[in-house]
């Protein structure tokens, strides 16, 4: 295979997303754990590390959802590219 073989291309694509929503989930264990220690250290009687930690966990789950499911809108870039290309074409 080659790196212009449309095959190829695509499966290093949804290897690039895999790898975003990894890393997204890394930073969002980092950062809560991090809000969750400094909520229980510093003010242990008001727990509020539970909101950014329910917003943010909403957002990694559909974006779970995209890479994973693949949903019927993850591929709507992919599709504009090829619109434009055709447009530019001779």
């Amino acid at each position: 295979m080659t790196s212009h073989d449309p095959v190829y291309l695509e499966a290093r694509r949804h290897v690039e997303r895999k790898v975003g929503f990894l890393v997204h989930l890394a930073v969002f264990a980092v950062v809560n754990t991090g809000l969750i220690l400094f909520n229980l250290l510093v003010v242990p009687q008001r727990v509020w590390a539970f909101w950014p930690l329910f917003g943010w966990g909403i957002g990694l789950l559909f974006h779970g959802l995209a890479v994973f499911l693949y949903a019927p809108g993850a591929r709507w870039k992919q599709r504009m590219i090829e619109r434009e290309l055709s447009k530019r074409r001779p």
